[in-house]
């Protein structure tokens, strides 16, 4: 079992002791899109293979927040913030953007990229580095401009 998922399994067991509804909630939530990964590709996931779900519970947090404040559910919009401090809570430290302009450009230079033809080349390298750490859809323009 991978490090991450032991403590998200410890940490359940500790807010279900501690009576927090919520969070226990929210953890489980977490464990269930983790083993059901794992059911769809018949795998036990890595630390690295964790994060990417992490990652996109926490996108899909981020994306029911703006739906949520844009059609005034403030009360949701409070559960949701929530529950991603929890994911959030898993990830690794975040990267400033000035970081992630270095990474893109080391690995620019080490696939010889010159083109928007070869940005798949150039993301694939990045793709380990920053999952769950930056917004890889933003990663995705950055990457492009500086091909241009």
């Amino acid at each position: 079992m991978s490090d991450l998922k032991s403590r998200i399994s410890d940490d359940v067991k500790v807010a279900m002791r501690a009576r927090e509804k919520e969070r226990l909630g929210t953890l489980r939530l977490i464990s269930s899109a983790i083993k059901q990964k794992e059911v769809d590709e018949r795998i036990q996931l890595d630390d690295t293979q964790v994060f990417a779900v992490l990652d996109k519970l926490a996108k899909q947090h981020r994306d029911s927040i703006a739906q949520f404040e844009s059609a005034g559910r403030h009360d949701l919009v409070k559960k949701e913030q929530f529950e991603l401090s929890i994911v959030t809570g898993y990830l690794p430290q975040a990267l400033g953007e000035q970081e992630v302009q270095e990474l893109i450009k080391s690995a620019i230079a080490e696939t010889g990229a010159a083109s928007a033809k070869d940005m798949g080349r150039v993301m694939a390298i990045l793709k380990p580095k920053v999952q769950g750490r930056f917004d890889m859809g933003k990663i995705g323009a950055m990457v492009k401009a500086n091909l241009q």
